[in-house]
């Protein structure tokens, strides 16, 4: 266990130099860091690391698990931590009531947010519970808002910016003490010039899809090739119908409409992708003038498929309207 030291450096004289606090801004924040087996939809969390924060950025306390992630830990080069290591750790769901209790109530603050959370968000799919957690704050999208003269976008380069030394990088609970100590600042700044944070609703999974088959070594706590754990690009099939154009609000879809997806889905984004596919409706994985429809849950999020949706006058639908609309698609009109 790391020791925690984020009260040491905590700078109370910064609270008294702001004027107002921002009544719109969160009560309370969790700090998060997670360690993986991988990046794909179906690698495993191998440890997690909560910082509890107040409204103001001080640390209210902190909290460490390792995770069996039955199957191959991964890249231990990065994280460290070997399947010896991780052979008595408890099991996702094991943890998942705790790891819950630190999330609770506060906006989730990551490094890379939406990486985090959709770590978060399949586990405890897996698991066959919710997250509880209603928004997150990516830290490089704060950074960018706050126009902070960095380098990069890295964490060590954030934390160097702030002072904030590291003393061992890609450990889930030194990341999640070092993001806490560079994000108080960056919280205090915002608030000092009055910005609005970049906050971002997370929606919990209510389907997901795992390319890991279940039986063997994966359904205990025996280890699973790392090899196998990596999914290759999804290869989508050719759509058949020519695009009739954009989507009508009002009317039904069209076989052929060239559909993109931005951000979280509460249904897992590949199965989601599936059905378009099934439906005769063709995927992109960008916004152009010839995209019919964009389908968000953070329509006000800024992403650069929304922006363009904006500029080309892209039709935009939330995905509870978009599977609506998947119930009946009208066929391509004959040539």
């Amino acid at each position: 266990m790391l020791e925690d030291q984020s009260a040491a450096h905590a700078r109370p004289a910064a609270q008294s130099t702001t004027p107002a606090w921002p009544r719109e801004y969160p009560e309370a924040y969790a700090v998060v860091d997670v360690e993986t087996t991988g990046l794909a939809r179906d690698d495993r969390i191998v440890s997690a690391a909560v910082y509890r924060l107040d409204a103001r950025g001080d640390v209210v306390d902190h909290w460490y698990t390792p995770v069996n992630p039955q199957r191959d830990p991964g890249p231990t080069w990065i994280h460290g931590l070997t399947s010896e290591m991780l052979a008595d750790a408890p099991l996702f769901p094991e943890i998942a009531e705790e790891f819950a209790e630190r999330l609770r109530g506060r906006v989730l603050v990551a490094h890379n947010a939406v990486f985090d959370w959709s770590m978060i968000a399949r586990e405890y799919a897996r698991a066959r519970m919710v997250a509880p957690v209603r928004q997150r704050l990516c830290t490089i999208a704060l950074s960018k808002e706050l126009g902070l003269p960095l380098a990069n976008h890295r964490l060590e380069t954030l934390a160097a910016h702030y002072g904030v030394v590291q003393r061992r990088a890609h450990h889930a609970l030194d990341d999640a003490r070092v993001l806490a100590e560079a994000f108080r600042p960056s919280l205090h700044l915002a608030a000092r010039d009055g910005i609005r944070l970049p906050l971002l609703a997370c929606q919990p999974l209510t389907e997901w899809s795992d390319s890991i088959t279940s039986g063997g070594a994966s359904a205990g706590r025996g280890p699973r090739s790392y090899a196998a754990s990596w999914r290759p690009s999804r290869k989508r099939p050719a759509c058949p119908y020519p695009n009739p154009g954009r989507y009508e609000p009002g009317k039904p879809l069209v076989q052929g409409m060239r559909v993109a997806i931005s951000g979280d889905t509460s249904t897992d984004r590949e199965l989601l992708e599936d059905r378009a596919i099934e439906a005769g409706l063709h995927i992109t994985t960008s916004v152009s003038r010839l995209t019919s429809l964009l389908v968000t849950n953070d329509p006000d999020s800024g992403t650069s498929k929304v922006v363009k949706a904006r500029a080309y006058g892209t039709p935009v639908i939330d995905e509870a309207a978009f599977t609506q609309l998947l119930q009946d698609v009208a066929p391509a009109p004959e040539e």
